[in-house]
């Protein structure tokens, strides 16, 4: 029961560390160039910590609770592939499919480039 409790916490922070990021930087009339930056900041640093993360566990220095809380619960809250989609179909439905295209391919390659990072850091 007590991992099930983990993974809720630390979902939880990660969720609303997403919501005050998109609020700061999607909402607030600050939203630069049309483009979702609180959307891709949240998910390449969820991207760069959970690097760190996996790292630590390959070297045996991360506990299954740790991970449970911090990597499935904390990353998988703070980062948001649901609207990474959303925002990508209206891109489509505004048919501005250069900027969707270069959404998503900036998305991609800083969230695996952080990722390494994240790994190369530990």
């Amino acid at each position: 029961m007590i991992y099930w409790f983990l993974v809720f916490l630390g979902g939880g922070a990660g969720s609303v560390c997403r919501y005050f990021l998109a609020q700061k930087l999607n909402y607030s009339g600050q939203q630069y160039l049309n483009f979702p930056i609180g959307t891709i900041l949240a998910n390449v640093l969820s991207c760069f910590i959970l690097g760190i993360l996996i790292q630590k566990q390959l070297n045996h220095q991360l506990s299954e609770q740790y991970r449970l809380l911090l990597a499935t619960g904390f990353c998988g809250g703070f980062s948001t592939f649901s609207t990474f989609g959303y925002e990508i179909y209206t891109y489509m439905q505004k048919d501005q499919l250069l900027l969707g295209a270069g959404y998503v391919s900036l998305s991609l390659l800083a969230g695996v480039l952080a990722l390494i990072a994240g790994m190369k850091l530990i």
